[in-house]
């Protein structure tokens, strides 16, 4: 039994570094790719392309209709055919977004004109390819990710963001200093290792088929037994009954498209591209960072439920002691990001010097992100969703409300603080209703005093120009933070005391 447990352990332990590995590489590509963008165009240019990530996540969102979590939610049901449920859930996000890309064609001067400021036929084609391409490889990934093929989504996540680079150089030596570079370049990346998944999809298909039909020559009647045990999902489900179950996804997906889009709406509105340029440049660090997020979810969300499932006495303990870790290391990063912040755009090029400025508030988007990720799982242990859509319009009325007040005299400093603001407000209001539905007894009154800290750094770093002033804020908030969380260095340093040990203790083994 307790080799059985170890095999488990070492699986599990492998299956998170064949994820990790290939988002560490892709955060190492970011570094080199995102400098490298801002540095062949300008802020104007680079601020388009905002426009147009914004534009084609609003589009999927209404595409997809929630399908994709439709098929995780069926595809490890008992008996059924898995080929069949993704033709299914792909069948009905297709037909949508052949509707969704008529409206947008019968439109498109309008549009790009609002969008990009120019308009074209090439651009109106690369918005409606890459909307495509992204239904198809949200779909085809998945599959691949349903399969628990670490490797291979490493591998092609890598491959993508390679080829993305390539892709740069290649458009930007015909079209120069234009937005379409990175349009085209998104759109040929994707649409490249789409096709490899969906040729990988048709010949395992085949393979699969020939499988299948051999075996029934053998041994006619295994097919039928399967069939038996669960009928409906031989058959296939309702089409009815997987819209029923999607659709409801649309409105959590809004809520967080507006959540990340308002900020650079409000700069289209009331600033211009090239304030929306170095504002996109910024996030784009950002996104980087939430690289770690989504490893640690992937990581994080099944050993959260096993704990919960498994029930004991030390259950809550655990919760607490991981959110008092994690805390002290996003506070810490934050921090760290400020300090640094002047290195980090040094290396976007001379035009997007101002990122140093809207940097320090964005720093609160993947801290709290990260954090949010422990504290809500009290709300999905119980089913109680409800309150993550209650979350988030109230982080979206303070998005709205923040970028409408503060943008027109802030321009891009104006959004990040809105934005890091919505963030610490969604936090808040999620954290306190999933204490309310399983109480932990998370240390809140700590992460509102790093929280306190590090705001008052982001608003020196961001309207004070003295750089000696605001490093030295910095540093004696990392002291004070250092302080507040010694219960968490003290958590920390026990841990590695126990790896430390294990690992001596598997090397005498191995003697």
């Amino acid at each position: 039994m307790a080799e059985l447990k170890e095999k488990k352990a070492k699986g599990a332990f492998s299956g998170f570094l064949s994820y990790f590995y290939g988002n560490f590489v892709v955060l190492l590509l970011g570094f080199i790719q995102t400098p490298l963008v801002t540095r062949l165009m300008s802020t104007e240019e680079y601020g388009r392309t905002g426009m147009f990530e914004t534009a084609v996540s609003c589009i999927y969102i209404f595409a997809i209709m929630g399908m994709d979590q439709a098929y995780i939610r069926y595809y490890y049901k008992k008996g059924i055919d898995r080929r069949k449920l993704l033709r299914q859930c792909i069948a009905p996000a297709l037909c949508i977004i052949g509707l969704l890309l008529l409206v947008y064609f019968v439109a498109a001067g309008r549009v790009n004109g609002f969008l990009f400021g120019v308009s074209g036929i090439d651009v109106s084609l690369l918005v409606a390819a890459y909307t495509l391409i992204s239904v198809l490889e949200r779909f085809l990934f998945l599959d691949v990710r349903m399969q628990q093929n670490g490797k291979l989504y490493s591998n092609i996540n890598i491959a993508q963001k390679v080829l993305n680079i390539i892709f740069i150089f290649v458009a930007f030596h015909f079209l120069h200093d234009d937005f379409r570079v990175v349009l085209y370049a998104m759109t040929l990346s994707w649409g490249s290792t789409t096709l490899f998944l969906l040729l990988r999809y048709f010949f395992m298909g085949k393979a699969k088929k020939g499988a299948e039909d051999e075996e029934a020559i053998t041994s006619p009647e295994g097919d039928k037994d399967a069939a038996r045990s669960d009928p409906q999902a031989a058959e296939g489900y309702p089409l009815k009954e997987l819209l029923l179950y999607g659709i409801p996804f649309i409105f959590v997906l809004l809520m967080e498209w507006l959540l990340s889009s308002c900020d650079r709406v409000a700069l289209k509105l009331w600033a211009d591209y090239g304030e929306l340029g170095i504002y996109s440049a910024a996030m784009k660090i950002m996104v980087l960072l939430l690289t770690f997020k989504n490893t640690f979810l992937a990581y994080w969300s099944p050993v959260a439920m096993e704990r919960y499932e498994s029930g004991g006495d030390d259950c809550k303990a655990f919760f607490r002691s991981a959110f008092d870790i994690v805390r002290f290391f996003c506070i810490l990063m934050a921090l760290g990001m400020i300090f640094f912040r002047h290195i980090i755009v040094l290396l976007l090029g001379s035009s997007y010097r101002g990122a140093d400025r809207v940097i320090p508030f964005l720093t609160l988007m993947p801290a709290f992100a990260m954090m949010f990720e422990i504290t809500v799982q009290g709300i999905k242990f119980k089913k109680q969703n409800r309150y993550l859509n209650l979350a988030s319009i109230v982080a979206i009325l303070c998005n709205i409300i923040g970028n409408s007040i503060l943008v027109p005299s802030f321009k891009g400093i104006g959004a990040a603080l809105a934005t890091g603001l919505s963030y610490l407000a969604y936090f808040a209001m999620a954290s306190f209703s999933s204490e309310k539905v399983y109480p932990v007894g998370y240390d809140y009154s700590r992460t509102a005093l790093d929280a306190v800290i590090l705001i008052v750094v982001a608003l020196l770093a961001s309207f004070y120009s003295n750089y000696l002033l605001v490093a030295l804020a910095a540093a004696l908030s990392v002291i004070a933070v250092c302080a507040i969380e010694k219960k968490s260095i003290l958590l920390c340093l026990e841990y590695v005391k126990k790896v430390a040990v294990k690992l001596m203790s598997r090397g005498r083994e191995c003697e």
